[in-house]
């Protein structure tokens, strides 16, 4: 890793380069918010591990961490905390950077990959495996496969794949509430005695997790981020519009729909293991650039957002006084309607609504 200064402007802006295909942008505000963002997840994942009357002792967890786990603290560690913990920062992560590219290259910080369908073509996929034809493949494959199968009913009804983010908006929103209306035939007329086996998949579950699924998700992650890395340049640029950005070399339409390719990959690995949580794409990347201030998708900052608020989420539904073993998208569905009633009075005092 090499930093350097971009002269280019005549002003002095650092850049962190990667090799020869990857140059990031640094901007200080961002590099201390990566930095706080990164405590934040540690402290909250200690807590994850130690809270609780199953929690290891917290005199014990570096010993535990280092190999020399036993008896209860190992159950904990290696069977019942640790596994949900490593799928949850790795769900976050994905879900946060899909969010980013997918708000960046379509030019609207309210979009999500939700918004072209994949978490409600995931749950159709997952209702229509689960229990109209159960055991013909697993859940989850099946939840990957209705998301898969709603992202391409959307590219094709666009008439122009992925380029026109209007039409990918619509398209999608028509898509979502049609895979919603089946998964509501199936869970409550069609199945409704044994509707209940998915309830908390439907809604998003890190229960039971195990390290096969972390496997999954982080080798998700070591495929796409690099790929996601090297388009974060040309993906900023769109942001200027198609006109400038073509003028800049930067290929907006292509960066587009490799963005949002990569955005639907994220999210589609995030629901094979996690099921489809609700809002973490939307409200991850908005939290992260309101603090950071920079312009940009801020992936990093976005996705380690989107890790902290899913490791947070957890954490209130593992020890949540008011339901015993909620969905943990419950808590992100509440999150997010926090934060978007927060932003609609920010908006309205600011005079844009």
């Amino acid at each position: 890793m090499i930093v350097h200064a971009d002269l280019s402007r005549g002003e002095r802006r650092p850049v962190v380069r990667l090799g020869g295909a990857v140059t990031l942008p640094v901007h200080r505000r961002s590099v201390l918010l990566t930095v706080a963002l990164v405590l934040a997840v540690g402290l909250a994942s200690v807590a994850t591990l130690t809270i609780g009357k199953a929690g290891i002792p917290l005199a014990e967890l570096p010993a535990a961490l280092a190999g020399g786990a036993e008896g209860s603290a190992e159950f904990v560690l290696e069977r019942l905390r640790g596994p949900r913990l490593v799928v949850a920062i790795g769900t976050g992560l994905a879900l946060g950077m899909a969010g980013a590219l997918f708000q960046s290259v379509a030019r609207n910080p309210l979009g999500s990959p939700d918004v072209i369908g994949v978490g409600s073509g995931a749950g159709a996929g997952a209702a229509f495996f689960g229990l109209l034809a159960p055991g013909l493949i697993p859940v989850p494959v099946g939840a990957v496969l209705g998301g898969g199968a709603a992202v391409l009913l959307v590219y094709v009804s666009t008439g122009s794949g992925f380029r026109h983010p209007g039409r990918l908006i619509v398209a999608g929103i028509g898509v979502a509430a049609m895979s919603a209306a089946f998964t509501h035939y199936v869970v409550y007329v069609a199945a409704r005695d044994s509707a209940n086996v998915l309830s908390a998949y439907l809604n998003g579950s890190l229960a039971a997790r195990s390290w096969e699924h972390a496997g999954t998700i982080w080798l998700a992650l070591a495929v796409v981020v690099p790929a996601v890395l090297m388009l974060a340049g040309r993906v900023a640029v769109t942001e200027l519009g198609d006109e400038l950005a073509d003028s800049l070399g930067a290929g907006p339409r292509s960066a587009r729909v490799w963005a949002i390719v990569a955005s639907v990959a994220l999210s589609a690995a995030a629901v094979s293991v996690a099921g489809p949580i609700a809002f973490v794409a939307l409200t991850a990347p908005n939290i992260a650039k309101r603090l950071s201030g920079a312009p940009g998708a801020n992936l990093v900052s976005s996705g380690l957002t989107g890790a902290l608020l899913l490791v947070l989420a957890d954490l209130a539904a593992q020890h949540s006084p008011i339901g015993e073993r909620l969905p943990v998208g419950i808590f992100t569905m509440a999150i997010g309607g926090v934060y978007l009633g927060h932003l609609l009075i920010h908006e309205w005092r600011k005079g844009v609504l």
